[in-house]
Parts: structure tokens; sequence; C-alpha cells
């Protein structure tokens, strides 16, 4: 009996773990095919067998970066999930300053990294948003809490005190959440 081919020596999770360590360490124009599969230490083509090229590389740093911390459950208060999923992500900010910014320039396409965003638009929906909002609301409010996160992480704020930061940060969820009862009554 012949063997048709060899059993993967590696995962998407190791390729995408590599690309996210690489971002980590060097920035993200270090993320290329060839980088990574030296850090991996196989040939660039064992790579494609797992993602099908570097924008599907990009597209599972995006998704990494979405679902590194848990979503709330979906049992919870509408607005307590919105702050957990706004906490997590600025957490995943901190942790990852160097790649973060790719959430600025890149939307979230892979099954795993949509779930993050049905998830807000599903609280959004509980808070009574009206279906024709929902949409955009998501993109309005990811915008401004990417955008927070990605300056704090970047280190624009960092002439003030954290307890400033961390007190801008829930005077911005406040004004988001002030925008949604307005889109919500409207």
């Amino acid at each position: 009996m012949s063997v048709v081919g060899r059993a993967p020596q590696i995962s998407r999770e190791a390729v995408l773990g590599a690309a996210l360590r690489l971002a980590d360490e060097q920035g993200l124009d270090a993320v290329t095919m060839h980088a990574v599969a030296r850090r991996l230490q196989v040939t660039p083509m064992a790579l494609y067998r797992h993602v099908d090229d570097k924008n599907a590389l990009l597209d599972g740093l995006v998704e990494v970066l979405l679902t590194e911390y848990p979503l709330p459950r979906a049992e919870g208060e509408w607005d307590a999930r919105l702050i957990a999923l706004a906490d997590g992500i600025r957490d995943t900010a901190r942790r990852h300053p160097a790649v973060f910014p790719l959430l600025l320039t890149r939307p979230a396409v892979t099954p795993s990294a949509r779930v993050v965003r049905d998830a807000v638009q599903a609280a959004l929906r509980e808070a009574g948003l009206p279906e024709a909002e929902v949409a955009r609301a998501e993109r309005l409010i990811s915008t401004a809490v990417l955008g927070f996160a990605a300056s704090e992480a970047s280190g624009r704020f960092r002439q003030h005190d954290q307890s400033v930061i961390d007190a801008d940060f829930a005077e911005l969820l406040r004004w988001l959440r002030h925008a949604l009862s307005s889109m919500r009554d409207s």
C-alpha cells in the first residue's frame, strides 16, 4: 500500500500562531509566507495547505485577534456583553500593539471572526435597535472602540495616567450607549 501524501506537520493554528509571534516581535511588514515558514521550519509550500496566500494569512491574524478573548455568554444583558467585548478587544490591543492596527484595515471575513461581529449585532438587536440600523451601528461602535484601543496601544495617550485613560474609555462607552439609545428611539 502506497501513501499518497504525508500527514501535515503543522496546523492552521500553528501557522497563525507563528505569524502572530513574528508580527509581535518584528511588525506586520515582517509577516511573509517565507518568514512564517522559516519560523515553523517548513517550506513555504507547506503553508498553502492551511492558508491560500498572504491575504488569507492576514485574515487569519484578524481572526486570532478577534477570538483571543472569550465571547460573553448570550444570556447576559446586551450592554454588559458589549462592554465585555470592548474590554476584551482593548486587552488584545495592549498584548499585540504591533499587530492590532490590522483590525482597522481588514474586515472580519473568516467564519470565526464573523462570530464576534455577529455577537455585537445580536446585542444591538436585543437593545431594540431597528434591523435597518444594526450593521451601521456595529460599524460605528467597532470603529470607535478599535480606534481607542489602537491609540492606547500605540502610546498616543502615554502622557496621561492609566486612571485617566480608563476613565476616558468608560466615557466613550457611555457615549456609545447614549448614541444607541438615540438610534433606537428615532
